[in-house]
Order: structure tokens, then sequence, then C-alpha cells
């Protein structure tokens, strides 16, 4: 990337700017950070807020890049390599210090212990690893995922992996023996004991999985409006980690759109209101990339009505970039659990997501996917960029609609029939007919109930709740917008 592309991105996980050379301190917290993390750049003599290039004396350029090897030589451990370069812009002289990933992590201040002196990169600043980081460091030195870890606290024969057995035959076509648990490292022998990985804790249904992860769940919520606050539905999926993407898919599935005009207007019976494929995929990378060892986090997947957000627990690894979506990249964090994903047909070929997902958002002009890491936390959120637009269509629509049913409304403010009766009864939430019926005070469902109901429905004041299958045990009745509408307007007028 040219130096003028490299100003304008914003200071990062990746990338720091300093207008004048940093404090000592500063500068080691940063050099061992970007080590610990993904590496990165630094910048001097170029000032963040307002970017512009300040540029460092060309008399003083040696004298710095001296101050800058001995001081990471000196102050870092285990040894770190820097690349250091001068860059001439518009006759201002910068100096750019290039940090790769370190291969034996932790890297740390050599003044301070392990324990106090390790630091990672969070978002644009450097962070103090705790106890848990820096075993994660550590495992990542040895090479040793998370996952495969040895659990001693019950033997291979002692833990319940019966769901997880039915599910792995029904998806791998095959029994889940032994023989298949070995090869997958699913377990180990230690000292005569055949112990389970964490690998399959987290995919078992066990007491000892609640025990230990007590957050390898998948919070779903849908929201009413663009923030957080009151929440219309919510499923928590806490089974084994293996069935929980699909689970979760069809949470969202259910309270997205389908049959939706396209970018050119036209209507299509069967295009979602999101790009499915591209979905699917993020919520299944959220469950096999996810940093397990982070066990106060659960992944969380949040639908409102102008975007639907995926957060899960750990940063992205650091040779995955989510810009470069068809460059077929593939870096696992789990070790043990990625090869069982894919013999579960989970994962269908190493490196191919991001292409799918590429592919997919290709057809979704009008949907924007972008990536943020919130703390250490990984988000993806796919935005609707014509929301704005479409409720100005939809509280145009809403009113003409109103004015349409404008009999209806001065009919109910003379007075208040079961038209009105019923959309105040399912303001609160949805109910079925029987349950409006009772409501009402009725011994049973009445001829002119299910009449009145009809009509708010061809009204389009109400609406299934599973609008796919009308006759389902579980149909109930909703208010739509358009109700609510109606519902206002009555109570203004009422005043």
């Amino acid at each position: 990337m040219s130096l003028a592309a490299t100003i304008q991105q914003p200071e990062g996980r990746r990338l720091e700017f300093k207008e004048t050379m940093p404090s000592n301190s500063d500068l080691a917290k940063t050099i061992v950070a970007f080590a610990n993390d993904a590496g990165g750049e630094l910048f001097i003599g170029i000032q963040d807020e307002p970017r512009s290039i300040t540029g460092i004396d060309e008399d003083k350029l040696d004298d710095i890049e001296n101050q800058i090897s001995n001081l990471i030589h000196d102050k870092c451990t285990p040894v770190i390599y820097p690349e250091i370069s001068y860059i001439e812009e518009a006759g201002k002289h910068i100096i750019r210090v290039q940090i790769h990933k370190g291969s034996k992590p932790p890297y740390f201040l050599k003044n301070k212990t392990k324990e106090t002196g390790t630091y990672t990169r969070v978002g644009s600043s450097n962070r103090l690893c705790d106890a848990a980081m820096i075993q994660d460091l550590e495992r990542q030195g040895t090479g040793v995922s998370f996952d495969a870890e040895l659990v001693h606290a019950k033997s291979l024969d002692e833990i319940d992996i019966a769901d997880f057995e039915q599910f792995f035959e029904v998806k791998a076509g095959e029994p889940l023996t032994h023989q298949v648990l070995q090869k997958l490292e699913l377990f180990n022998d230690e000292q005569g004991r055949e112990l389970p990985t964490n690998a399959l804790i987290l995919l078992s249904e066990d007491r000892l999985k609640t025990q230990l992860f007590p957050n390898a769940k998948i919070e779903c919520a849908l929201f009413k409006g663009t923030i957080p606050g009151d929440f219309l539905d919510q499923k928590s999926f806490d089974g084994h980690i293996a069935g929980q993407a699909d689970l979760a898919l069809t949470f969202v599935l259910k309270h997205i759109a389908k049959g939706t005009k396209n970018y050119e207007g036209v209507y299509r019976e069967d295009r979602w209101e999101y790009p499915i494929i591209a979905l699917r995929e993020v919520i299944r990378n959220a469950v096999i990339h996810r940093d397990y060892s982070l066990t106060g986090k659960d992944i969380k997947i949040a639908i409102f009505d102008d975007k639907i957000e995926i957060t899960s627990p750990g940063k992205l690894p650091a040779s995955v970039d989510y810009n470069e979506m068809n460059a077929f990249q593939s870096d696992v964090r789990n070790k043990v659990l990625a090869p069982v994903f894919k013999r579960l047909g989970i994962i269908e070929k190493w490196g191919n997501g991001l292409q799918l997902m590429d592919d997919d958002m290709k057809a979704y002009p009008e949907i924007a996917l972008t990536w943020s890491e919130p703390g250490v936390q990984f988000r993806v959120t796919f935005s609707k960029l014509n929301y704005e637009s479409q409720q100005e269509s939809q509280q145009e629509s809403q009113q003409e609609l109103t004015y349409d049913l404008q009999d209806e409304l001065d009919q109910e403010l003379d007075k208040p029939t079961l038209y009105s009766k019923i959309l105040t009864i399912v303001q609160a939430k949805p109910l079925s007919t029987q349950q409006i019926s009772k409501k009402l005070g009725q011994k049973s469902i009445s001829g002119q109930l299910g009449k009145v109901i009809a009509k708010l429905m061809d009204d389009e004041l109400l609406e299934w709740t599973i609008p796919d299958t009308p006759k389902s045990s579980n149909q109930k009745h909703r208010i739509t917008p358009a109700g609510k509408e109606f519902l206002e307007k009555l109570n203004q007028k009422d005043k």
C-alpha cells in the first residue's frame, strides 16, 4: 500500500502514527504488542489528529533509527527484529518501523516480568495481557491450540457424548467409533488413562461442559429499532457446538423477510432481504474460530431494523483479512475442532468460506458487509444501505393505508368493536385465535371473531407469525406497523 493510501487509514490493530519519537516506554509497549499480535507498522513524522505529514529533520534520521534499534534490543524479549526504513513524501522525511508477528510469543518488556510486561493490540491501543491472554500466547509459541489441551476432570468413558454421536452419524454418514475419536484427536492417552480434549468437552452435552465452558453458546436477539434495547424475541443455543450454527441461522431466517424487492425494484419471492450464504458462513466461522479460552464471553447475534450483527469472542486470526475475501485465506485457531467440522460438512473446503461470502454479497449491492474488533472480539455487520429511504416509503405506505381505512377509524371512534379490541389485545404480544377468544371472554371461538380477524389480515393490520405455514399449530397473530399506526390514530382522535 502506498504512503498516500496508508495515511488515509485509521489507526488500528496493525497501524500507528506518531508526530515525534515516542517515549522509550510507549515505543517498547507498541513493539511487543505488535509482535504478540498480528504485526504492524509505526510511522514517525505523521500527526494523527488531524492527519498530516509533519516530517522529521533529515539530519536526525540516522540517530532516531539507531535509538529505535537499540531500544528494541535492550527493552524487549525474546529478540525482535524490526524493519526500519526512510520515506520521503512532498519533501518531508518519515521513519517507518515494521514489526512482523513473532514466532516465539509471548514478547514482553525486559525490565518487567512476563506477567506485568506483556502487551497486545486491542484496536489502536496497547493492552496489558491478563493471565489467560498470556497462556494463549504461550500456546501459540508451542503450536498447541487450546482445544487440543487435555481435561483431567473426567476420563473419556465418563463423558456424555450421546447427542453428538447421533449428530455425527447423520452428518458424517458414519458412526462415531473409538477409532474415529482417536483419529480426530478428540482424546489422548496420558499415563494409561484416556482423557478428553477441550474440543470433545465442547462437542458434548456433559455437565462438565457447563462447568468449564458456561458461555460456549450463541445468544440470539431480535430488537425493536436500530439500537439495543427492547427485544421482541430471544433464544439461547447452548447444546453441543457442532449444532449451534444451524440453529442460530434458523432463528435469523425466522425474523428476516423473504420475497422483498431487490435493488432494481423487482419483486422476487425466492430472495431473502439479506445474503443467506454469507450470513451462514459468518455464523459458522463465529462458532469454528471463536476463542474458547475466553470463558466469560458468548457469541451474540443481534437483529435490528437496519442491520444484523454477529459478534464472536477473540480477535480475527492475524493472517486473515476480511477486506480480501476472494484470496482463499485460511487460518485455524482451533486445530482439533476444524477437522471435525470439515468431517461434518460444516466446512466445505479450506479457505473457501470467504470466497462464498464474496460471491453472495455481489448479488446484494444494497447490503454492506463491514467488520470491526470491539475489544477482544470480532464483529461482522450486515447493514441495509437504503434503510432510511425504506423507512420513509414505509411511513408513506402506512399513512396511505390509514387513509384508506378512514371508515373503520370513524366507526371505531363512534363505538369500539371487535376490530379495534383485537388489535389492542395483540399489541402486547402475538396470540393465537384461541388465546384472543379467551382474552375477549368468549367460551369458544365464534364465527364473528374469525371474520374480523380475516378482515384485519386483509387490511394488513394483523399478520401471521409463521407466514410460510398458515396451518401450523404454533401459529399466532401479531400486529403490523400499520396496525400500530391505526391504534395510534384512534387514540389521538379519542383524546
